[in-house]
């Protein structure tokens, strides 16, 4: 089942909420700023990032993996591929990241 909600991430990128990549992803999650992050699971070497998803848990912010970095980037906005993003909570579409905090909160937690 899809955790995305493409509604949610256009919105998102209309309104400059959307982090992409590693370096700005890590650098607002230290700032402490809340999110959804996404990491896409085709990223390799995977030491490239395998920090954040424990910045995440320290930090009590929910992330999810999906399958390809393309896809992320497509959703994200862009037209190259990323391999981790993370989406902030907007007036705008707050109804539609509230319904994949749920879906990203119930996920169980990768082994």
């Amino acid at each position: 089942r899809p955790v995305r909600s493409p509604r949610g991430s256009l919105a998102a990128t209309k309104h400059k909420q959307i982090r992409r990549g590693v370096k700005e992803v890590q650098k607002f999650i230290n700032k402490g700023e809340k999110g959804i992050t996404v990491l896409a699971g085709d990223t390799l070497p995977i030491d490239v990032y395998c920090h954040i998803p424990i910045m995440c848990e320290d930090r009590s912010l929910p992330y999810a993996y999906v399958p390809s970095k393309t896809d992320l980037g497509i959703a994200a906005g862009s037209k190259r591929p990323t391999c981790v993003i993370m989406i902030k909570p907007h007036e705008e579409y707050q109804e539609a990241y509230d319904e994949c905090l749920e879906e990203v909160s119930a996920l169980p937690l990768p082994l």
